[in-house]
Order: C-alpha cells, then sequence, then structure tokens
C-alpha cells in the first residue's frame, strides 16, 4: 500500500504523522471519501469544492486542488483496485495540545482502501442524540466523527448499516455518513441543508437529477414514509427496507427503483458531473 502524505508518495510503514498532530489531538481537520472505479474518481471536483468549504469553516488554508489531484492520482496509480474508498484528509498539522494552532501549515494525506458494491437495501435505526443545526460545524465535513462513531455502533448492535439524527427541533435530518431521502405520495423530498445536515455531493445529484424536494420533515415521517432511501459515495442510492422495528416490504420500492436507475445512468455518462 502506498499512500501520499505531504508531498509524496509513502509506503505504509513510513507513513507517519506527528502525535501532535491538531487532526489527532483535538480532531482539528477535514476530510473527503471519493468513489474510485479502475482507477477513475468519481465527482473529484465537488468533492474539492466542498473540502474547501470546509476548509474555510475551520479557518484552515485553502487545500491546493492541483496537488490533491496529483495526489489522488498518484496513489491511484500505485494500489490498482476495482473498487476503492479514496481519502483525503486535511489537518490543522503539528499543533500545541491545546485548542491553539501550531505554525507548521496544514498536513495533507491521501489513502486507498479496497470496498465492494452495498447491498441494494439496507436496514436503518433513529437515535436519541441530536444534530445540532446552530452549530459551528454544521454542514463541514470535519474529522470530529466521534458521535458518528457512537451512533453507528449502535446501529451494528441493532443489526442495521447505519443511524439516523433528528436535530435539536425535531426534524428529521442526516445519517452518520449518508443523506436520507423519503418517499411521499410518489414524491421525493429530502431535508433542507439548514437541518442541518452534511451537503453530500450524492445528495445534490440524486435532487438535480430525480427532481427530489428540500422539505422540512419530522422525525416521525419515518414512521410513514412509502418508501426510504440513502446517498452517499460509496452508497449511491440504497433502499431501506427496516427502520426501527418497521418493515418496508418490497424494497426498493417503486420509486426508489427509479431514482437508482436514473443516477446509475447519469453517473456513467459523466465520472466529473
Amino acid at each position: 500500500m502506498r499512500i501520499w502524505l505531504d508531498g509524496g508518495l509513502r509506503d505504509l510503514e513510513s507513513a507517519r504523522v506527528s502525535v501532535f498532530d491538531h487532526g489527532l489531538t483535538v480532531g482539528d481537520g477535514i476530510f473527503e471519501t471519493v468513489k474510485a472505479v479502475d482507477g477513475r474518481v468519481f465527482a473529484l471536483t465537488r468533492h474539492l469544492d466542498r473540502l474547501t468549504r470546509s476548509a474555510r469553516g475551520l479557518g484552515l488554508p485553502d487545500p491546493d486542488h492541483e496537488e490533491i489531484r496529483e495526489a489522488c492520482a498518484a496513489v491511484l496509480e500505485a494500489n490498482p483496485m476495482p473498487l476503492g474508498r479514496l481519502r483525503i484528509t486535511y489537518t490543522g498539522g503539528h499543533g500545541p495540545l491545546g485548542s491553539d494552532r501550531g505554525e507548521h501549515g496544514p498536513t495533507l494525506v491521501v489513502a486507498l482502501g479496497a470496498t465492494t458494491r452495498r447491498p441494494d437495501t439496507t436496514a436503518v435505526i433513529t437515535v436519541p442524540w441530536t444534530r445540532n443545526e446552530r452549530g459551528a460545524l454544521t454542514g463541514l465535513k470535519t474529522t470530529s466523527y466521534a458521535e458518528n462513531v457512537v451512533a453507528l455502533a449502535r446501529a451494528h448492535q441493532h443489526g442495521a448499516s447505519e443511524a439516523l439524527f433528528g436535530n435539536t427541533v425535531g426534524q428529521l435530518c442526516e445519517g452518520t455518513g449518508s443523506n436520507v431521502f423519503i418517499v411521499l405520495d410518489g414524491e421525493i423530498h429530502t431535508p433542507p441543508v439548514a437541518s442541518g445536515c452534511l451537503p453530500g455531493i450524492t445528495r445534490a445529484l440524486a435532487v438535480e437529477w430525480t427532481g427530489a424536494k428540500e422539505t422540512d420533515l419530522p422525525l416521525d415521517v419515518l414512521e410513514r414514509a412509502d418508501e426510504i432511501f440513502l446517498t452517499s459515495t460509496l452508497r449511491d442510492i440504497q433502499a431501506v427496507h427496516r427502520v426501527d422495528d418497521r418493515e418496508l416490504p418490497g424494497a426498493p420500492g417503486p420509486v426508489t427503483a427509479k431514482a437508482m436507475r436514473i443516477f446509475d445512468e447519469h453517473a456513467g455518462e459523466d465520472l466529473d458531473p
């Protein structure tokens, strides 16, 4: 395995980040996960644009898009695989043990791991914790992910692959690493970014390509939705066949199945939409 770290490729044994890196000590970092199929990445421009928005939200220097593109290409060439999870991590770099940043500049890591295509359907649960739609990190893809780790572990304990959050005012928000869509009377809806959800890349493409509506939705809409599906970089569009104890027989339903076909067709036509 070859990894890009601060300007060049390293092997797994020599790719080391300082124990004082702010991404480790205080979670001062951002990241993107990009799908790579046979060495070709999907929607990289959108991912880099969001990386920059996240950097600005944290007050980090703008990442160098050309360097990251070079790093992605080098890592993909060095690690050929049919389907990969390309992870771009950008942190505040070497710093003090407190919250103040150091002066060494950011750390950039690009790594690749093998993955497999997701099943067409999955189970999800809701969790009692909330997303703060007014928080300082709302809408940013940061490395401060411990809340998601805890929620996802609970999902796995209940035989599910994802956990869904409401926000502080009881509206449906998002999953730990996905956006959620629901179907009501044949129409597709998804929570707006103002709900506190991450503005997912796949979410945005699904809205554009299917005509889904951004709608404020109460969390209990999950109890009456005709169909439910998730979107994320590695899920694309994935139907939900169970939410908590409620079964949704026949998933993917007709609206979700059509959305899946539309997404696959558009994605196949343009690798950088």
